[in-house]
């Protein structure tokens, strides 16, 4: 049976390698699209990861910095690290722009970070060349997918700031690379009108008549000082000592402090569930056209490739060869051409994966799920075919 079917493989082997290509580069992009998800997945907890917070502080009535807008003052801190369980506490800021730089431009989001060092919350974890920021202005620690290099001017609003490290998979749940910086420019970077619009909001506070009263001096610079300061950022993260309770703590945040917390198991559902959930959805709807669309193809090829020998069998009926033989070389057909197309569609799968702007996790189960599919698919399409063939009039076949 192996041999029958082994035979007629390598009487049109062209044909047949050829076809499981085909095959396979659907397999491939199917794989690919199920490698999307599954990195938009990883890059929303590689950024809860790399905060390397425990409980998020943000702004009350608020998702939290990721999912929405968060605005809380920067001295929100001082508060929360006098309370019970809290291990150290840092701000930061999250700012999703297009950092500009002599080739062009990179959409990046751009972190500020509190002073600090190594373990600070925020803070890169680690970095594959270069050092930790040192200073607090306008040096900058990059992901090495945004494509600077150490030494390299980049451009962020209207500061510029010199590259001292770079760090590796550090992005955003969107997938875009992270730029750190200080606080203090992070915070004018994202809080911190632009020149002419200061320019006009001073004309308007020095016209207006409460705010320049000719017998309280120095009113009208206090106000204006303070329309130019930046005393906000979006989150203060916050780590624990070993034992406390999550839960407990981030509910006496919300209680007494007046502001949002979330745990990491909250932070992650509001990154998933909310966040990604409309993108995953339609990545779901594209998988399962895609499914309905490789098993018709599948199913086609395997009728063709059996229409295909209908004198063939037609003579192996004739000289006495039993149906199960016949089936077991259709089935065995089948079976060896999804192989071919599934291992084609793997290794294609794995060499453009990096290819792609987004991150593609190309996970174990995906591919065994994926290889049963395939292989059930071939062999439900290889029954319909083999009632097919076995209804094959010897007679007619060959006299047609």
């Amino acid at each position: 049976m192996i041999s029958l079917a082994g035979r007629d493989i390598l009487h049109a082997w062209g044909k047949f390698l050829f076809t499981g290509i085909g095959l396979g580069l659907l397999i491939g992009v199917t794989l690919i699209m199920a490698g999307v998800y599954r990195g938009m997945v990883d890059d929303g907890k590689v950024l809860l990861d790399n905060s390397g917070a425990d409980i998020w502080v943000v702004q009350k009535d608020t998702l939290g910095p990721y999912a929405e807008s968060s605005s809380i003052p920067d001295d929100a801190w001082r508060a929360i690290a006098a309370m019970p369980g809290i291990r150290t506490v840092a701000n930061v800021t999250y700012l999703t722009t297009q950092v500009r730089h002599e080739g062009g431009d990179v959409r990046a989001m751009v972190v500020g970070i509190a002073p600090g060092s190594v373990g600070t919350p925020g803070w890169p974890s680690f970095l594959i060349g270069g050092r930790q920021i040192t200073r607090g202005h306008y040096e900058a620690v990059a992901d090495r997918a945004s494509g600077f290099q150490l030494g390299q001017r980049i451009q962020i609003r209207r500061n510029h700031y010199t590259v001292v490290g770079l760090t590796r998979r550090m992005v955003s749940s969107s997938g875009d690379p992270m730029v750190f910086i200080p606080l203090k420019d992070a915070q004018e970077a994202q809080f911190l009108k632009d020149n002419d619009a200061i320019l006009q909001n001073r004309r308007r506070t020095e016209a207006n008549p409460a705010f320049n009263r000719p017998g309280v001096p120095g009113l009208l610079e206090a106000v204006q000082g303070s329309q130019s300061s930046n005393n906000s950022v979006n989150a203060v993260l916050v780590t624990l000592q070993p034992g406390t309770d999550a839960d407990a703590t981030a509910e006496a945040v919300r209680r007494w402090k007046r502001l949002n917390a979330y745990t990491r198991a909250e932070m992650e559902e509001i990154l998933i569930g909310k966040l990604i959930a409309t993108s995953s959805r339609q990545i779901g709807m594209f998988l399962v056209i895609l499914a309905i669309v490789s098993a018709a193809i599948v199913a086609f090829i395997i009728y063709t490739l059996t229409m295909d020998k209908i004198r063939e069998i037609a003579v192996l009926k004739l000289i006495g060869t039993r149906n199960r033989t016949i089936a077991m070389m259709i089935m065995q057909q089948a079976l060896a051409l999804g192989l071919i197309g599934f291992v084609v569609g793997r290794i294609s799968a794995t060499f453009a994966a990096p290819m792609f702007p987004k991150y593609v996790l190309l996970m174990p189960k995906d591919t065994l799920t994926g290889f049963v599919a395939v292989m059930v698919i071939c062999a439900l399409a290889s029954l319909v075919s083999i009632r097919l063939a076995l209804k094959i009039d010897p007679a007619e076949a060959i006299g047609g």
